[in-house]
């Protein structure tokens, strides 16, 4: 992504997307698709319509995943909690510097609570 593009993604924001569903570029098609803008992606047609289409059946996946396992009992209210405070978590950091040395430590933290969450 260039310099003036609005979604620029630092590291800890790049490390959490390894660990997630979604790859690096499928995030950036889902911020452009938000907002409306395709210019300057750099990719073809085609190829950007492709990609957006797997980006929204993802998506969809997480919306019915979390609803079947909060409906079924294995997400309670207190795992709900800990998500929402996660993602405020992030959204703090997406457009915040972080010291390169402290970088792994924030991510250690993150991991550290989703697994502490998923044993109980």
């Amino acid at each position: 992504m260039s310099e003036s593009e609005p979604y620029r993604l630092n590291n800890i924001i790049r490390q959490i997307i390894k660990k997630s569903l979604f790859t690096e570029r499928q995030i950036e098609i889902i911020l452009r698709q938000r907002d409306h803008n395709r210019a300057g992606f750099g990719t073809s047609r085609g190829a950007y319509y492709r990609q957006l289409g797997q980006s929204r059946a993802k998506l969809e996946r997480v919306y019915y995943t979390v609803s079947l396992l909060q409906g079924i009992g294995v997400l309670g209210q207190r795992d709900i909690d800990v998500m929402a405070r996660l993602a405020k978590q992030v959204e703090g950091l997406k457009n915040s510097d972080v010291f390169a040395e402290r970088e792994d430590d924030v991510v250690m933290i993150f991991e550290r609570i989703i697994k502490q969450a998923c044993k109980t």
